[in-house]
């Protein structure tokens, strides 16, 4: 199966300033990808050679096996993009929005015009709203307007770059739930420029973390955390610890450390492997009598993956 989104050695460059440095990447159908990185590292950029707002400087990108330099009225539409900065018409109303993007996407025929934006606005809980102006609009709403109005000619491949930038955590969960929808129900591939890690650990396939518009790594969430973790760690907690307990898990062959975590009731234990350790440490725990809350596998998170290798690739 051809990637929906492939680039090779994709460059930008402005005056003196290599913005996007020879990148390559693939993204296939259906799959939400996510670009990581800190300011200016060219995640935007990248996105704007993708959507063909940008030219590239060298090397090539295609969209679903069009070229965006060559074929790039093809590549625009089939692709929806959302800005960090949506530009709505704010002295439009909500429908009035809607139905000009409609019209430049050559939904020509009213009926079918008409019942596509009702739906993107009902599904998007924008209908009654329809008729204010956006100028009244929260900044939740805005966005969610924004990505209907990307969704308007129903495209297959979405660019977001920072769709949950400045909204409160409501309106961000909506946002999150919406982006999951389009890609679980919808079949949309998505390409996700983000800041927050949160959103790429729930959301994204893989990710890409760029800098200074270089790929650092690629990979899965659950990869780019296997990546930096050293050793494995279980948290038990209990209703009480006394030394017996202690002495007993301390005492388990492939137990390497055992600590006390700050609440004075759980145990943080370095082991071997935690799927061949874990059931001897919670059998060594009951014949101690201990009382067990619960077991957990403590696991670097995506944003301790991500501060990690930025640092490395940094020095």
């Amino acid at each position: 199966m051809a990637p929906s989104i492939e680039t090779n050695g994709l460059t930008k460059t402005f005056a003196s300033v290599l913005a996007v440095d020879h990148l390559s990447l693939e993204v296939m159908e259906g799959e939400v990808f996510g670009l990581l990185g800190p300011n200016g590292a060219g995640k935007t950029t990248t996105i704007r050679m993708l959507a063909c707002l940008l030219s590239p400087s060298e090397g090539s990108g295609k969209i679903a096996g069009h070229d965006v330099v060559k074929n790039a009225s093809r590549v625009r539409e089939i692709v929806g993009i959302l800005t960090e900065n949506p530009s709505l018409y704010e002295r439009l109303t909500a429908y009035e929005n809607m139905d000009f993007f409609a019209e430049a996407y050559n939904l020509s025929n009213p009926q079918e015009k008409q019942n596509r934006i009702r739906a993107l606005l009902e599904f998007l809980n924008l209908w009654e709203r329809r008729n204010d102006r956006v100028a009244k609009f929260s900044r939740g709403m805005k966005q969610k307007l924004a990505i209907a109005r990307a969704l308007v000619h129903n495209p297959p491949i979405l660019f977001l770059d920072e769709p949950t930038t400045g909204l409160d955590p409501e309106s961000a969960k909506g946002i999150r739930d919406l982006i999951e929808s389009l890609s679980r129900y919808e079949k949309h591939t998505i390409l996700l420029s983000t800041h927050h890690l949160e959103d790429a650990e729930k959301l994204c396939n893989r990710v890409m973390i760029i800098n200074k518009g270089k790929s650092v790594v690629v990979g899965t969430p659950e990869e780019l955390r296997d990546r930096i973790a050293d050793e494995p760690v279980l948290k038990v907690t209990l209703t009480k610890l006394d030394n017996r307990i202690i002495d007993a898990v301390r005492g388990l062959e492939h137990v390497r450390r055992v600590s006390i975590d700050d609440s004075s009731t759980g145990l943080i234990i370095t082991v071997d492997d935690t799927k061949s350790v874990t059931p001897e440490v919670v059998r060594s725990i009951v014949r101690a009598d201990g009382m067990i809350l619960s077991v957990n596998v403590l696991r670097p998170t995506l944003e301790d993956a991500y501060l990690k290798l930025v640092k490395e690739e940094r020095t």
